[in-house]
């Protein structure tokens, strides 16, 4: 498939750290919430297994930060999710399903709770800012609303707690899994998550001060050579395989929670209110027609770039393949795709046209 380049404008920003990436090297982009975001430098394959080795340094600023305040904060972050935030503290990563009033999927954000009334909605890609606009004005919320200007650095891979322990201290080695805390660096100080879009471990440092962002961005790559460190982008061979979903691309507002395998955020049970809670108790009671599933396809190549059908024996079509990717680890592709329930079943067999091929494929699990 021929590429084209992305035309950069007020439309599509870069990000503070766009000019050193591209010095690095960078080879292509994609557009993820009005920004650029990095896809790879050499190529998915090689950065995949210097991931799994070694430890990158992602710009993810792409990843935008809807900031809450006010008396009626709580309320209103609660309206939007389906999950129990009731009782939310701060240094506490919540991964927490937004939906509509239908159950419907809006976005999959990590929301922080820094103060009593100031939340932080750490989005995928999704215009979050004017759906939680629309709600507050329609309830009349006493509300602030607005995207901090905050952009995130991630630093994934198995060698990257060594490194931020050498950059950040001793600490940091503590911070567990989705919890964040505050670390200073050359006398700033920076909101860091044990989090990111990675299996193999790692930190995102948020960043309200683009001179000091810019100069630890440089000190990365001088404290890094021993750790081998590499600028990186989110790999698609490896999200996949380890079963991180992608908002836009693996579901979306035509999917609801339980259909994604999110059903210990859908807390319906208890006596918070959120938009949709009703329709979710109802497909909860129906159960779903549909769920996400690991799949593994004959194959060495794949461009998708839309939902492709997948068919049975029998030539009925099944399922929607949404993300694929060719795996060197399974030498074979992998991919998440949308199957009919009567389907899930591990090593379901199915056949799929890539390419103008038809090649045959098998269900299985998330992660893969």
């Amino acid at each position: 498939m021929k590429n084209f380049p992305i035309a950069k404008s007020k439309r599509v920003r870069s990000t503070p750290f766009s000019e050193r990436i591209e010095s690095q090297g960078v080879k292509a982009y994609t557009v993820y919430n009005h920004m650029l975001l990095p896809t790879f430098f050499t190529s998915l394959e090689e950065e995949y297994n210097h991931l799994k080795e070694h430890v990158q340094l992602w710009d993810v600023s792409v990843q935008r930060e809807i900031e809450i305040s006010g008396k009626d904060s709580s309320e209103l972050v609660q309206l939007m999710t389906c999950r129990d935030l009731s009782k939310a503290k701060p240094g506490i990563c919540y991964y927490s399903p937004l939906v509509d009033l239908y159950g419907g999927l809006i976005n999959d954000p990590l929301i922080y709770k820094l103060e009593s009334n100031i939340w932080r909605v750490c989005i995928a890609d999704s215009d979050v800012l004017l759906f939680a606009k629309g709600i507050a004005e329609a309830r009349n919320l006493n509300v602030k609303i607005f995207e901090a200007k905050i952009d995130t650095l991630a630093v994934q891979g198995p060698k990257s707690l060594k490194l931020m322990e050498k950059i950040f201290g001793s600490k940091i080695v503590d911070l567990k899994f989705f919890r964040y805390d505050f670390f200073e660096f050359k006398n700033n100080k920076y909101l860091i998550s044990r989090s990111g879009y990675s299996k193999q471990g790692g930190y995102e440092i948020h960043i309200d001060n683009l001179k000091a962002g810019l100069e630890l961005y440089d000190y990365f790559f001088k404290a890094g050579n021993e750790f081998n460190l590499k600028p990186g982008a989110p790999n698609l061979i490896e999200r996949i395989e380890g079963g991180l979903l992608s908002y836009g691309n693996d579901m979306d507002i035509g999917d609801n929670p339980f259909e994604c395998g999110f059903d210990k955020y859908v807390n319906l049970e208890s006596d918070i209110i959120f938009l949709g809670k009703e329709n979710l108790k109802k497909i909860k009671k129906e159960g779903i027609k549909k769920k996400l599933m690991g799949v593994k396809i004959e194959g060495k190549s794949v461009n998708l770039t839309k939902g492709l059908p997948i068919l049975d024996l029998k030539s009925n079509e099944i399922g929607e393949l949404r993300s694929a990717a060719y795996s060197p680890k399974f030498n074979k592709i992998v991919g998440i795709a949308m199957v009919k329930k009567d389907y899930c079943n591990i090593e379901q067999k199915f056949k799929i046209e890539l390419e103008n091929t038809l090649v045959s494929g098998e269900i299985c699990n998330l992660p893969i």
